[in-house]
């Protein structure tokens, strides 16, 4: 059976570099049937538009991603829309195994799992979310795309960075709420769908990697500029979803503590000084008021999309280039040489010790691992091992194949 047409909405907003790394990354992709709508501010559009790809742009530089989201859905043709932050890069296999599971008419949403900044660690897995916004985390099997039936009140949680849904259904709802400029604008949705008893797919091989590079909201180094949006968005998505004066009131007492713990974090590393806690806390205070107050329209259907427009991307070859350390600027140049000619590109770097191992997508359009031959990649490895050269090797790209296609160089 042929994949069903899907339509990617990407949103950017003054992070052009980050955004361009993405769009490489789309590229390489191996769905076959996609379009893809990029939202952006005007100098980062100017720059997609010069690239000269098959693409939707829509010109938006407001500080609002739902309104955001829903001009790119408004332009979307394919029968499913999938969604990816800019600062985020899709494995491959992203996109084809996270529609795969709407071929059963019943999907009205699926997400799949999020890698850290690490590019190893799980960021996302799987959780669900109740009307108050409280998370509880979801077992899910790992290797297997699972099925999960919400219940009014009771959300399966997916990830904006990492999501699809069904186009029809999401325009009838109205799409992402635009009184949600930033944070739980996923979360609210995804409570709606479960108040119609909706069904979510679970895809853990739908993966992408999550750098959350700076914004108005928080630094490159996540530390926090402004908890405005954070108390606004949950004092609305209470209101929305119907909570009690008391409910109201405990979770803004649950949310300022849960806030003050991290600020305390944050301070304790030294990334914020004493006196920034009160300040931040009361952005958080300030903002969950000014969310209780603000006007709250009816949430009205979207409307139909343009025609589609097919993106050029399906699968490519893949090739994994191991070598030492010390070989990495020649491993780097033939990597992105690989990568300008069509191929998937993964680099590995070993070098002779216990470091742990990192992985990044470089902007040239290959993939780079790098760490000890007897170094940690999953965190739940042993902390040492005895291991070959080829055998490391062997080992990664076995894990990494999983996702990539990939044919053995080693130097």
């Amino acid at each position: 059976m042929p994949p069903l047409r899907a339509s990617l909405v990407i949103v950017s907003r003054h992070r052009t570099d980050t955004l361009l790394r993405c769009l490489v990354a789309v590229r390489q992709m191996d769905h076959a049937a996609f379009e893809l709508i990029v939202v952006a501010d005007p100098a980062a559009a100017a720059v997609v538009r010069g690239l000269g790809w098959p693409l939707k742009l829509v010109v938006f530089d407001a500080p609002n991603i739902s309104a955001a989201r829903n001009a790119g859905i408004a332009q979307a043709a394919g029968e499913v829309v999938a969604f990816l932050d800019d600062d985020a890069v899709p494995e491959p296999t992203w996109l084809r195994r996270l529609t795969a599971p709407f071929a059963d008419s019943d999907v009205a949403a699926a997400g799949g799992w999020v890698r850290s900044r690490n590019g190893i660690s799980w960021q996302w897995q799987a959780g669900r979310v109740d009307r108050l916004t409280r998370p509880a985390p979801m077992a899910v099997p790992a290797d297997a795309v699972s099925l999960h039936r919400a219940a009014p009140g009771l959300a399966v949680e997916v990830k904006g960075t990492n999501c699809a849904y069904r186009r029809d259904l999401l325009c009838r709802l109205g799409g992402f709420d635009p009184a949600l400029r930033y944070y739980l604008d996923e979360t609210e949705l995804n409570l709606r769908l479960a108040a119609i008893g909706a069904l979510v797919a679970v895809v853990p091989g739908a993966q992408v990697h999550h750098f959350k590079a700076g914004s108005r909201q928080r630094s490159a180094r996540r530390v926090p500029r402004s908890l405005h949006d954070i108390g606004a968005s949950t004092a609305i998505t209470l209101r929305r979803h119907g909570a009690s004066a008391a409910e109201i009131a405990d979770t803004r007492d649950w949310l300022r503590r849960g806030e003050r713990a991290r600020l305390i974090r944050h301070m304790v590393a030294g990334s914020i000084e004493p006196r920034d806690v009160a300040r931040l806390q009361q952005t958080l205070i300030a903002g969950f008021a000014e969310g209780l107050a603000r006007h709250l329209p009816p949430l009205l259907p979207l409307p139909d999309g343009s025609a589609f427009l097919p993106f050029p991307a399906g699968p490519r070859p893949g090739r994994l280039l191991a070598g030492r350390v010390w070989q990495a600027r020649a491993l780097r140049a033939r990597a992105a040489a690989l990568a300008a000619q069509g191929e998937i590109v993964t680099l590995l770097l070993l070098d002779p010790g216990l470091r742990y191992h990192w992985q990044h997508y470089d902007p040239a359009g290959f993939w780079e691992q790098a760490g000890g031959l007897l170094g940690k990649a999953a965190r739940h490895d042993p902390l040492m091992r005895r291991c070959t050269f080829r055998a490391r090797v062997a080992q990664e790209m076995q894990r990494l194949g999983k996702n990539r296609p990939m044919t053995p160089e080693i130097s």
